[in-house]
């Protein structure tokens, strides 16, 4: 079957496929959390005294005794068996932003030749899977593989239904047998810890006398794209790489406005239902769904969590969505960038830090300028982003996400705070010395009677901020849609609670000069805003006068792609902040730069490799087919004196040309491996490989607007962005 013909069948197919039968859905109250080996779970399963240790555990971080260990893998054991399980696995997250298991059996063997279920505490609290076949930057030689897994009691244990069996899942940590961490788990429990021990510290000084454990939390909206299957079957592009390396830009896209928040199609409708079933049981709180900007995009929300059971879920999040899609006959695109010419994805992280007896400390109540917990901890984070905005720039560095960063869909690269018209004024106020009773928002009034008077909020949003106060948390708008919410929840926990740090120093010195609390509180901030106020800003960060102003006037950086943005790990203020707060040690920060440039690296190169390939193997055969065509009918029209006009076969036959000249110096260059840094061959991936692909690119494209449809091989993006 030619590919014009697999294309044809395709559409078809998808066309007349018949409606999907929906089924009532369960109440939530029925499968909520009923694959979890949640706390309710436990409590049914312990003795009291297990119950009572596990729950501190969870709740403060104190640790876990051995013999409490043995009784909760019982209990988990026998849960899971009466639930259908045989495999167990400690799924951790290696530094690859996908989640890795290994599944074992609750068996063991006796001298009688008979076999036992057997699951005890050693074998829930360790495992060992090899710790040199993951991205390690240079921690794990080959010839030195063995890497530890360990048991995360403060992230739920749960099942994984397939429909080849079930598996209970223990989230862990990834380590090296000389104790360095190879994942994303070790990093986010030491920065949230860091931060606890700093907050403490404030929280102390500012007369609070009950205080618990503090905690940051997570709520990440998760952007996609869904295509038929059977297109992306015709896509090698979006098979191997998430992303349409060729395709014209359509009549119609997202310009008419209609396909955000519009009707959600029935089938895509059915597929959410599903989703949000399986995350029902899985103890995910999926709140939100919806059309995105784009069509044939769309977006999940769940409630926030605290960050590490959030990172955790979302990671399950994401394989959800994609085993589902394959359910109903979709891929699922989590791909920053998968169409040019639309709307990328992104993943809102909402970030906020809190605890059970000051609650929020993000959350600044009706009267901010009074509310003196927030006040400190909201300056923290304008401190942070202030000093490490290049830090954060660096964690949502990926080159899927070079795409979308800057452009009229997303966060400029320039990381600033947008703070909201009432809190900006706050905070400028304090720059000045002063404090000022705040106005609220006002009251909402439409003149209709049928409608009922709300208060408005007492600031707008600004969808162009990469960091943006948004009532109660910070949203860091920047992140990408296939990322993990780890890196950036590691890089903001430890930017706090090197601000926090700070924050407590200045205090408790103003506080020993003998002024009143008010007073110590307004003296540190307004020296924060002197220093830092300049990474505060209201206004439209798309525009080119911010962009000139941030740079110039403001001292801040914009680092355009992800060769520049990587570069930031090495710089010694970050390894110093790291170090000091225990988060990473230098050795563990160096080899995530490692990582993290390779993966830039091996991405383009394999783009651009597939790039040549399809140009070579599909387009050009496509190309050479029409010309003939062209050729043959011109002659035979010719013979009969009609002369036909040459301009589309003149077009074609140039654009042909011309790609084909453009794929032979893309092969040239990707045979160059003599870089003297890695450094220099993330440039060289920056600047020469993309350039050189998006002029593949560019003629190919223009030939899909000139060859016969019935040519043409590769489904085009009106028929996977539109046909459902």
């Amino acid at each position: 079957m030619s590919g014009h013909d697999a294309r044809v069948t395709a559409i078809q197919e998808i066309s007349n496929r018949p409606p999907m039968l929906v089924t009532k859905p369960d109440p939530l109250s029925k499968i909520w959390a009923t694959d979890v080996f949640s706390l309710a779970a436990m409590e049914e399963a312990l003795s009291k005294n297990a119950f009572k240790a596990v729950k501190k555990t969870v709740q403060t971080g104190a640790p876990l005794d051995d013999a409490t260990a043995d009784i909760v893998a019982a209990a988990m054991k026998d849960w899971a068996m009466a639930r259908g399980v045989k495999f167990f696995s400690h799924i951790f997250y290696p530094m690859t932003n996908a989640t890795a298991e290994k599944h074992d059996g609750f068996i063991i063997t006796n001298p009688e030749g008979g076999a036992i279920t057997e699951f005890t505490g050693s074998l829930l609290k360790k495992g060992e899977p090899d710790g040199s076949s993951f991205p390690n930057g240079s921690l794990r030689m080959t010839s030195a593989a063995r890497g530890y897994t360990a048991w995360d009691p403060t992230s739920p244990a749960y099942i994984m239904h397939t429909s080849n069996g079930s598996t209970l899942m223990i989230p862990s940590v990834f380590m090296s047998w000389t104790g360095e961490a190879l994942d994303k788990k070790i990093p986010l429990l030491r920065s949230n810890a860091a931060m606890n021990t700093a907050a403490q510290k404030v929280l102390s000084l500012m007369g609070e006398t009950e205080i618990a454990t503090l905690n940051s939390s997570c709520g990440a909206e998760q952007e996609y794209f869904l295509i038929d299957a059977k297109f992306a079957d015709l896509r090698p592009d979006l098979m191997l790489t998430g992303r349409s390396l060729f395709g014209a830009k359509p009549a119609k896209g997202q310009q008419f406005d209609d396909h955000y928040f519009g009707a959600i199609p029935e089938r895509v409708q059915v597929y959410m239902q599903d989703v949000e079933d399986k995350l029902y049981r899985l103890g995910i709180p999926a709140k939100t769904h919806h059309n995105e900007v784009a069509p044939g995009q769309f977006e999940i929300a769940p409630y926030f969590e605290s960050a590490n059971v959030a990172s955790d879920h979302q990671q399950l999040l994401m394989t959800v969505l994609k085993i589902t899609a394959k359910q109903h006959g979709f891929v699922c695109l989590l791909h920053e960038k998968p169409f040019a010419g639309v709307n990328g994805s992104g993943k809102h992280v909402n970030w906020s830090v809190g605890n059970a007896t000051q609650g929020n400390l993000l959350d600044p109540g009706h009267t901010p300028e009074e509310n003196l917990n927030f006040l400190l901890f909201c300056g923290a984070v304008i401190r942070g982003v202030h000093i490490f905005g290049p830090l954060l720039r660096a964690v949502i560095a990926s080159a899927a996400n070079d795409h979308r960063l800057g452009a009229n869909e997303a966060p400029p690269a320039i990381l600033s705070v947008y703070l909201g018209d009432q809190l900006e004024k706050v905070f400028n106020d304090i720059k000045e010395g002063k404090i000022v009773k705040t106005e609220k928002g006002g009251e909402m009034d439409l003149g209709l009677s049928q409608i009922l008077n709300f208060e408005r909020d007492p600031g707008d949003r600004n969808r162009t901020s990469p960091f943006a106060f948004t009532g109660n948390r910070f949203e860091f708008r920047a992140v990408g849609a296939s990322q993990s919410v780890s890196g950036p929840l590691v890089a903001m926990n430890t930017m706090l609670a090197d601000s926090l740090e700070w924050v407590g120093e200045k205090l408790a010195a103003q506080l020993s000069s003998g002024k009143t609390k008010a007073d110590a509180v307004l003296g540190v901030l307004k020296e924060l805003m002197q220093k830092h106020g300049n990474v505060v800003f209201g206004g439209n960060g798309y525009s080119p006068e911010w962009h000139r102003m941030a740079v110039e006037e403001r001292g801040l950086k914009n680092i355009p792609n992800t060769a520049g943005a990587l570069l930031e790990f090495n710089d010694p203020a970050v390894i110093h902040l790291f170090q000091k707060t225990g988060v990473l040690t230098p050795v563990e920060l160096k080899s995530r730069f490692d990582v993290y440039a390779e993966q830039y690296i091996n991405t383009i190169e394999m783009e651009a490799k597939l790039t040549a390939s399809i140009a070579t193997t599909s387009i050009y055969p496509a190309a050479i087919s029409y010309l003939s065509t062209l050729a043959a009918t011109t002659a035979s029209m010719a013979s009969m004196n009609i002369v036909l006009d040459a301009g589309v076969a003149k077009a074609v036959a140039s654009n042909t040309n011309a790609m084909m000249s453009a794929v032979n110096t893309l092969q040239e260059a990707l045979a160059q491996h003599d870089f003297d840094s890695t450094e220099a061959h993330m440039q060289f991936s920056a600047d020469t490989l993309r350039d050189l692909m998006n002029k593949v690119r560019s003629y190919a494209d223009t030939l899909e607007t000139l060859i016969s449809d019935e040519l043409w091989p590769l489904p085009k993006y009106q028929e996977m962005l539109f046909i459902k």
